[in-house]
């Protein structure tokens, strides 16, 4: 027993069959964009967040010293320490430390400053159009007690 809008939807289902893979073979290449869009943006920040911790934390340990130069050694050493106990891959680091208010007076207010660069590869995301790599930058200011001894 045939009935007419039995037929009917029968031969809608049959032009409708290669709809949903049509459909599917579009959305695919939006969906891996999206994703690789959101590692990379996703990475980018992560990075950010230990660039600026160890920036952080060199320019404390420097202002702890006494010198101008332990001051350095510090602060580079401890933002090595941090970018590699947090496990950042960066391809290349450059940290500046300075130094210039271990030389102000005894009682003068003064300051350090750390400047960590980290360059993050992106390039293994495998995503068109977006660059390499991208270098991350993070500056952070530490009072130097006004009246520690300094050499």
């Amino acid at each position: 027993m045939n009935h007419p809008h039995l037929l009917r939807w029968r031969e809608h289902a049959a032009r409708d069959e290669g709809s949903l893979s049509l459909e599917a073979l579009i959305l695919f290449p939006v969906l891996i964009l999206v994703l690789c869009l959101i590692i990379a943006f996703g990475r980018i920040q992560a990075a950010g967040n230990v660039v600026d911790t160890a920036a952080r934390n060199a320019a404390r340990a420097a202002s702890l010293e006494r010198s101008g130069g332990a001051g350095s050694a510090a602060g580079e050493r401890v933002a090595q320490d941090v970018l590699s106990q947090q496990g950042l891959p960066c391809t290349s680091v450059s940290t500046s430390i300075s130094t210039g208010g271990f030389s102000a007076r005894l009682g003068d207010p003064s300051v350090t400053t750390a400047t960590v660069s980290c360059t993050v590869r992106l390039s293994d995301i495998g995503m068109p159009g977006l660059p390499g790599s991208k270098t991350i930058t993070a500056n952070f200011t530490s009072p130097i007690d006004t009246y520690r001894q300094r050499n």
